[in-house]
């Protein structure tokens, strides 16, 4: 038997509706995966897909961090992080962080629809 992915879920304020729409086009697949999230993403897509998310801090809180130590350690398969470029976000050196992370244990991560689009739907087909 196949281990279940691990995804990291995160989305800004500004692309908190992006990130739902993505998950309800890939709900059947992500239900298939162990889901973790910053908090409010989290809550979102509990709420409006009943997925079952692992919710952590919120990003300014920590929750950024909370996910690159995991990925750091080998628990997170790939990271979809939402990010909204136009507002400045007081938790910047956390998410940039997070990124280079992803770089150095080379994590999959996308950071708008597009890559996160075309990362789901590659993994869903295989």
């Amino acid at each position: 038997m196949t281990q279940a992915m691990t995804l990291a879920l995160i989305a800004h304020d500004g692309k908190k509706a992006d990130m739902v729409l993505l998950a309800s086009e890939f709900a059947d697949f992500l239900r298939g995966c162990r889901l973790m999230a910053t908090g409010t993403t989290g809550g979102r897509l509990k709420q409006a897909l009943a997925l079952d998310v692992e919710c952590l801090l919120s990003g300014p809180q920590g929750g950024d961090l909370q996910i690159g130590a995991r990925l750091a350690v080998g628990e997170v398969d790939g990271v979809i992080f939402l990010r909204d470029p136009m507002t400045p976000q007081p938790h910047e050196p956390d998410i940039n962080a997070l990124v280079r992370a992803c770089d150095v244990h080379n994590v999959p991560c996308a950071t708008n629809m597009a890559g996160a689009r075309l990362m789901l739907s590659s993994w869903a087909a295989a």
